[in-house]
Order: C-alpha cells, then sequence, then structure tokens
C-alpha cells in the first residue's frame, strides 16, 4: 500500500532501482512470489512495453526455485545470467538472494510498502503478486531492500535472542510478583530482585503444597532467563572480538548509554548509516518523525511513524533515557573512551550537552516522559548519523554497496 507523507526512505530501504539505462531487449525480468511451500514464477521481457506473463509456480525450496529459472531459461532460450530477479522482502529473509548471487544470477529484494496499488484493486493473488513484481522490476518502479552480510545478520539474531530472553525474564519476575501477592506475600525491602530479595524468595516456605511447587518453578523459570540472558550476552561480546564492525561498535559505546550490547544491537540492526544522505532521513527511517495529515491550510500533526527498524528504535529509545542526567564522563564512560579519536570524544561530549539541555527544556514544559524520550532518541540518532558519516571510525569499505 502506498503510504503518504513520510520521509524518502521506507523500512530496510535503499535507492530506487532504474533500469532505464540497462534494459536490453535480451534481459528478462523474473518476479517471484515466495512463499513457505510455493513460489510463483512471472517475467517480462527488457525493453518490451508487453506485460508480464505468468510462467508457472514452483517449490518453496532453494533447489526448486533454481531448478525453475534454469527451465525457465531454457524456454526464453537465453543464457541463465540474463535472468535477472526480483522478489518482496518477507519472512523467508534473504537465503534465496545471497544463493542466487552466489550462482552470479542478479537479484535484488524490493520493499513490499512501496508497490504501486490502484485505489479499487481489490483481488490479490500469488499470480497477480508475480506478475506486478516482474513488470515493476522491468520498469524501475520498485524500491530496493539492503540485503546486509551474512555475519551481519547472525549478530542481529543473537541480539534479538538476548532480547527476548530479557523479555521472558521481565514476565517471569511479574508473574511471580503477581502471584506472591495474590497469596499474601510482599517484600518489603528497598532493592527488588537483589541479593537479599532473592534469599527472601528461596526461604520463603508456602502452607500448601501445590501454591509452593508454582513458587519452585517461577523461581526456576526465573534462573533459567537469566543464564539465556548471560550465555547471549557472553556471545555477543565474543563475536564482537572478531567482527568487522568492532571499531564503530567501540565508537558508540563512547556516547553516554551505548554498552557492548546496546552499540551491538544498535550497528548489527542499521549497518553502515552512509547510505543516509542526512539525519532527517536516518530519523524517518526509524520512524522517529511525526506523523502527518495535512491539508489546504490546516496542518494535523500525530504521533510517531514507527515505520522502520523497531528494535533498533528500541534500543535508541532505551539509551536515550541516559541523557535526563547532567553531562559528565564517569569511570565506566572513561573506560569506554580510551583509544578513542579526540574527534569522537568532542561529539560524545557535545551530544550529551546539546541532549541534556533538550530534556529539561521539554521537561520543563511538562510534556509527557513518553514524548520527552521520543525526541530525544530522534536526536540521538542524528548524532550517531554523525559519527559514522564524519568521523573515522573504521567503517568497512565494503558496506557502502550492501
Amino acid at each position: 500500500m502506498q503510504t503518504r507523507g513520510l520521509p524518502e526512505l521506507t523500512p530496510d530501504t535503499t535507492y530506487i532501482h532504474d533500469n532505464t539505462k540497462t534494459m536490453n531487449s535480451k534481459s528478462y525480468y523474473i518476479g517471484l512470489d515466495v512463499h513457505k511451500n510455493t513460489t510463483a514464477i512471472a517475467y517480462a521481457q527488457g525493453g518490451s512495453r508487453e506485460d508480464a506473463v505468468y510462467h508457472g509456480t514452483c517449490g518453496g525450496s532453494l533447489g526448486a526455485i533454481e531448478r525453475a529459472l534454469a527451465k525457465l531459461a531454457k524456454k526464453l532460450q537465453v543464457d541463465r545470467q540474463e535472468l535477472k530477479v526480483c522478489y518482496e522482502a518477507g519472512p523467508t529473509g534473504f537465503v534465496l538472494v545471497r544463493r542466487l548471487r552466489h550462482l552470479k544470477l542478479e537479484c535484488v529484494v524490493m520493499a513490499p510498502t512501496k508497490s504501486t496499488r490502484k485505489p479499487g484493486e481489490k483481488v490479490k493473488t500469488d499470480k497477480r503478486d508475480a506478475v506486478k513484481v516482474a513488470r515493476e522490476f522491468r520498469n524501475g518502479d520498485i524500491v530496493e531492500v539492503r540485503v546486509p552480510p551474512a555475519t551481519d545478520e547472525a549478530v542481529r539474531d543473537v541480539s534479538r535472542a538476548r532480547t527476548d530472553a530479557s523479555d521472558d525474564l521481565r514476565r517471569s519476575k511479574q508473574r511471580l510478583k503477581s502471584f506472591l501477592l495474590r497469596s499474601g506475600h510482599h517484600y518489603e525491602g528497598r532493592a527488588n530482585w537483589s541479593g537479599p530479595h532473592m534469599n527472601y524468595l528461596r526461604s520463603m516456605s508456602l502452607a500448601d503444597p501445590a501454591q509452593a511447587i508454582v513458587l519452585e518453578e517461577y523461581l526456576a523459570a526465573i534462573d533459567g532467563a537469566h543464564e539465556r540472558v548471560q550465555r547471549l550476552t557472553s556471545k555477543m561480546k565474543e563475536i564482537l572480538e572478531t567482527w568487522e564492525w568492532k571499531p564503530v561498535v567501540n565508537a558508540v559505546m563512547a556516547l553516554r548509554g551505548f554498552q557492548e550490547v546496546a552499540a551491538m544491537t544498535f550497528v548489527g540492526e542499521l549497518g553502515d548509516l552512509r547510505r543516509f544522505r542526512n539525519p532527517r532521513q536516518l530519523m524517518g527511517f526509524l520512524g522517529l518523525v511525526p506523523s502527518e495529515d495535512s491539508s489546504g491550510g490546516k496542518r494535523r500533526q500525530g504521533a510517531i511513524t514507527k515505520c522502520g527498524n523497531n528494535h533498533a528504535r528500541w534500543m535508541l529509545t532505551e539509551s536515550a533515557k541516559q541523557c535526563r542526567h547532567k553531562p559528565k564522563v564517569g569511570p565506566a564512560l572513561s573506560r569506554r573512551q580510551e583509544g578513542q579519536s579526540q574527534e569522537v570524544k568532542a561529539l560524545s561530549w557535545r551530544a550529551q550537552n546539546r541532549l541534556n539541555e533538550k530534556y529539561r527544556r521539554l521537561h520543563a514544559r511538562k510534556l509527557l516522559a513518553n514524548k520527552v524520550t521520543v525526541a530525544i532518541a530522534r536526536e540521538l540518532s542524528g548524532f550517531l548519523w554523525e559519527l559514522m558519516n564524519k568521523c573515522e571510525v573504521g567503517v568497512p569499505e565494503r558496506t557502502v554497496t550492501d
């Protein structure tokens, strides 16, 4: 569905594909509608004004798609390298595009949210989708999705698994607290889930044997989730030692609010920020800009768009909460800044002062805390863009074209 009033870049997009200079009559533009078990295939000839032609379906496996493309090339009497393949981004990920590129086939992934759809179009089938993808691919009307390197995607998976484990830990703790409150028990100590609190829970005895089992199960769930978080955190730190993005992660950690997990999550989710021409594009990509529905002389702005990478947006807002404290380079931040250039340290100090001043100014206006945090996160993303674009932080050169 075409979205109006949003910034130029949509989730995980890079640029509009333009075939006007590279199109030749010998090439065929293949549109795939990929699903778990089936794949619909259509093709359109380069340099032709005829509509795309539906070819058929095949299985959803990589082998089935490879065989189907080989048969299609034989049918069209062209070399397999003359096939240019495109499919929409979806739950099947980037395995297919990596496989086809390994076989020396040109393959791109398009953003489904930027494909055109007529207002009265109510019929949607796999056949129609494949034909539309092939047609728009040939005409250069698609917006490509950035395909991350396999290693970066693995780091992203580990960071998201850690987030899931943290969510499970939080839910397990809340369930135990709710259970004890229903049972008439309430901890009156200072800090929940501290050492004394855990000792209090483990030494607790409930009169009903069934409730005692429930208590032990909840405690076991908390211990299991905590161990998962620790294992995945250790794995992230282990991967960081050999990851090519380590210099960039270390530079991001020089900013207040970013430790290993937050910095790795942000870099793993977004990759090279140099593909954004200015900070406003990055803010729009993250969905941190206000939505707008203006017409005529009226201007209406609403909540943030929340388009783009929600995991990166969440991590950014969590890091932005640290900006409510007074600017200071404490011992922990000082250790993280060791080995960084004066340029990076100066940017970090400038970010602290500017963001804290903005926090105090917005807080004085008595805005909701969530709105203040989002405003700080939006401006913090601008400093991260500047860090990667204007500071020498060792960004891998090959990522410019990824």
